[in-house]
């Protein structure tokens, strides 16, 4: 695709004015000469003709001329040095060699050689005016044209290199000027920003100062995306243009989304904090992966710089092929990730699915629902855990001392410093009063896990939630938030601690890193980038032994517990933990709802930002995943 030109380099090269050698004539007549020279290179460089002496035309007229022979350079500032003065014998004509340095390219300047005649009248040197100055291609009416070539951005692939990102077909819809009368032109540029629903002043506004031949865009759509009430009026109107290309996009607009990002024309803040990568009509990644591997993905982009006739005849004076960008590779699953925003669609709250490989961390699936506002609350967000850090607070009490089978006093509700901490609404009666801690955990009392919560000494919840892959920071190359587990301030809040609220923050990636780092039997560190490295943190092993009491408590929740729902999910034992956790909001007091899970290779953490249940909301949802993944 080419496009014209349209920044300076920061590689512009600065004026340099030398006189490398002279020939012919006397002293006086050779000084003169140099003088003059010296003159049109500095008036050459800088576009500004006033003070130099000119031989049939006035400053104004070249002024002009000159800036319409480069006018399609893009802005561009050429560096021009005197190579040679020569003096004809007799003194009066002279040729000057100019040499010129264009910063098209920052890896490579254009350079040329060309002349200019001088001719002395009385005292004075002065330059016959031609566009050959410029460069010798250019005869009257010539101009350089410097045009983009882009490269080809690179891919973004899944897991196994399937494409995620890649070019798919697009249409441009806009007005096309060349058909119509500008009062047209207008009116059609109303009528296609009421169709496509664009803001209707700053469009017309743009197709208002767009040339007459111009196509102005207005919106792009994908191929299959084209809505009939823009297919009639590009059918039923001359002057409403589609026009096909090609754009790297992902599957569907929303697959992945805030997490992949987008690419577009650059921003004017990008401009003026960036002049030297951007300028106005550039496209570049402007947020999530795309943004951040932007210089991998974009490549380097080309130029050819021709001389075009008035005939429009282009003769090629240069040409820089472009370097496509480097794909970037993530270890996503094309179909997982498909899976779990379908899951999701119907979920009106913020909601978020992360699928984690316990086997070596990758990240296969992290969907945003759409009630997330485009933001990226699977590895990003930050919510109290509820019950789902029972898992975290059993690893603790198991190293405090506790056993599966050991008893531990379930009531229905109890105080802390004051505060009264119950059990859910339906917590069964049954498992109220002197229970196994295997019970517990299985039915979540919260009531026995706050009770306990003096076993637990120092940093014991810190290190348990370590050891599952909680709470230690990791630049992973994406956004990505590892959960606070922090010393509690007070009694009460220890209690809250204990049961996943208090301080306890952690995203849907968190947790579905715990589950995981439980599966596989040691600290998971979660992975997006192939490229990435990231080594596991140092933080006390697991031992063979936890695992495996708390693999069985865990598979407790499925069979006797809050988790029953997946009891008959086809393939390997499934080991899970529901939760809640209530929070403030102007409706009075709600519950975010969450369940994690893991199923062979695969461990799944689901949650909802407003539900009733973890096994209610949350449940169903993770249900009809890990059906769909297998």
């Amino acid at each position: 695709m080419l496009t014209r030109l349209g920044r300076p380099s920061v590689a512009s090269i600065a004026l340099l004015v030398v006189l490398t050698g002279c020939s012919g004539g006397d002293d006086e007549d050779t000084e003169g000469a140099e003088a003059a020279a010296d003159d049109l290179a500095t008036a050459l460089a800088a576009g500004d003709f006033t003070d130099l002496e000119l031989d049939g035309a006035t400053s104004k007229q070249v002024r002009r001329d000159f800036r319409a022979t480069v006018g399609r350079m893009g802005g561009l500032e050429p560096g021009v040095e005197v190579e040679d003065v020569e003096v004809a014998d007799g003194g009066d004509t002279a040729e000057v060699t100019l040499s010129w340095s264009w910063p098209v390219a920052e890896e490579q300047p254009w350079t040329y050689d060309s002349t200019a005649e001088l001719s002395r009248a009385g005292d004075e040197w002065q330059v016959t005016w031609a566009r050959g100055i410029v460069h010798p291609e250019l005869d009257a009416g010539a101009v350089l044209d410097a045009t983009t070539i882009a490269a080809k951005r690179g891919e973004i692939t899944g897991a196994g290199g399937r494409p995620i990102v890649t070019e798919r077909q697009v249409v441009d819809v806009g007005v096309d000027k060349s058909h119509v009368t500008p009062a047209r032109a207008e009116e059609l540029a109303h009528r296609v920003a009421e169709v496509t629903g664009i803001d209707a002043g700053p469009y017309v506004k743009q197709v208002k100062a767009a040339g007459n031949q111009a196509f102005v865009r207005a919106i792009t759509y994908r191929v299959e995306d084209i809505p009939k009430p823009v297919h009639d009026l590009a059918d039923g109107a001359d002057g409403v243009a589609v026009i096909e290309g090609k754009l790297p996009l992902a599957p569907t607009r929303e697959f992945a989304a805030p997490i992949l990002g987008s690419v577009g024309e650059v921003t004017a803040e990008m401009v003026k904090e960036h002049p030297d990568l951007y300028s106005v009509g550039d496209r570049a990644g402007l947020s999530g992966l795309q943004a951040r591997y932007d210089e991998q993905l974009h490549g380097r982009d080309g130029v050819v710089v021709s001389a075009v006739a008035e005939d429009g005849t282009e003769t090629e004076l240069f040409r820089l092929d472009p370097t496509d960008g480097e794909p970037l590779a993530l270890t996503m699953d094309v179909r997982l990730q498909t899976e779990a925003e379908r899951t999701l669609a119907g979920v009106g709250p913020a909601s978020a699915l992360v699928a984690i490989r316990p086997s070596d961390g990758a990240i296969l699936a992290a969907a945003n629902g759409p009630g997330n506002g485009g933001q990226n609350l699977a590895t990003f967000g930050q919510y109290a855990p509820g019950s789902t850090f029972k898992t975290v607070s059993a690893l603790a009490l198991l190293r405090a001392g506790l056993k599966p089978d050991s008893p531990v006093s379930c009531p229905p509700t109890t105080v802390v410093d004051g505060r009264r901490f119950k059990n859910y609404s339906d917590y069964p009666s049954s498992a109220l009063g002197r229970i196994p801690f295997r019970t517990a955990l299985a039915n979540s009392c919260n009531t026995a896990f706050i009770g306990e919560r003096g076993r637990v000494k120092g940093t014991g919840l810190f290190d348990a939630a370590a050891s599952l892959g909680m709470g230690i920071d990791h630049d992973l190359g994406f956004p990505a938030y590892f959960g606070k587990v922090e010393p509690a301030q007070s009694e009460t809040e220890a209690a809250a601690d204990m049961i996943g609220q208090g301080r306890i923050l952690a995203s849907p990636m968190t947790m579905a890193t715990v589950i995981a780092s439980m599966q596989r039997g040691e600290v998971v560190v979660p992975r997006l980038v192939e490229s990435v490295e990231v080594s596991p943190p140092d933080v006390q092993p697991l031992r063979k032994g936890e695992v495996q009491a708390l693999r069985g408590m865990l598979r407790g929740v499925v069979t006797d517990g809050s988790g029953r729902g997946l009891a008959d999910v086809p393939g390997p034992e499934v080991i899970a933990k529901t939760g809640t956790a209530e929070f403030e909001s102007g409706n009075g007091i709600q519950t975010h709802a969450w369940m994690i899970a893991a199923q062979g290779d695969l461990a799944v953490a689901v949650f909802v930002d407003v539900g009733d249940s973890g096994s209610g909301t949350a449940g169903p949802i993770l249900e009809q995943f890990l059906r769909a993944a297998r």
